[in-house]
């Protein structure tokens, strides 16, 4: 029902009201309201959101297509340490150092509790694993054993991450110092001979 134009005539003068006597002003007020709302893109029946309110605020972040945290997860959620410690590696580029520390970590469970009971890393650098054995005689042992360390060590890290392991035999003790070291002398051959 649309409303009619009627003019009131009051002290003389013409005056347009634009409605008709049937035609409820209240209602028509509601109408209006209703019609700026689904301009505005609210729906009717939603909660009336005044321009700082929060409800507001969501409203216009749903229209312009931006995205809250919910019920689903998503990677704005707090996430576990494990997972972002996996992607500061990956960031890095430390894949493989942080392997070989794993393995240097489990040294016992990757070569067996006799080999690690004798031989310890030392350390790790551009591909090569150093070992140190506490007797020549292990060393050459550990030596023998290097096709089965290599592939083990493969299985572990993955295919070549360590290329080359490199087993040292116990230090020397040094000549050089000590109570039976003579001075100016150039090493055992002084203090026998």
């Amino acid at each position: 029902m649309s409303p009619t134009p009627h003019k009131s005539v009051s002290d003389g003068d013409s005056v347009d009201t634009g409605l008709a006597e049937d035609v409820d002003p209240v209602q028509l007020a509601l109408n209006r309201a209703r019609a700026a709302a689904r301009q505005r893109g609210l729906r009717p029946g939603s909660p009336a959101a005044s321009p700082g309110t929060a409800a507001a605020r969501r409203a216009a972040s749903r229209r312009a297509g931006d995205l809250r945290s919910g019920a689903r997860p998503d990677a704005r959620d707090p996430q576990p340490l494990g997972s972002g410690i996996d992607r500061l590696v990956t960031d890095r580029g430390w894949q493989a150092p942080v392997a070989v520390g794993g393995v240097i970590g489990r040294w016992p469970a990757v070569v067996g509790e006799e080999i690690a009971g004798h031989c310890t890393p030392e350390s790790f650098a551009d591909a090569v694993l150093t070992v140190r054995a506490d007797s020549t005689a292990w060393a050459t042992q550990v030596r023998l054993l290097l096709p089965q360390l290599i592939r083990r060590l493969t299985e572990e890290v993955g295919e070549g991450v360590v290329r080359t392991v490199v087993v040292l035999g116990p230090t020397a003790p040094s000549w050089r110092r000590g109570p039976r070291s003579s001075p100016g002398g150039v090493g055992p051959r002084d203090t026998y001979g």
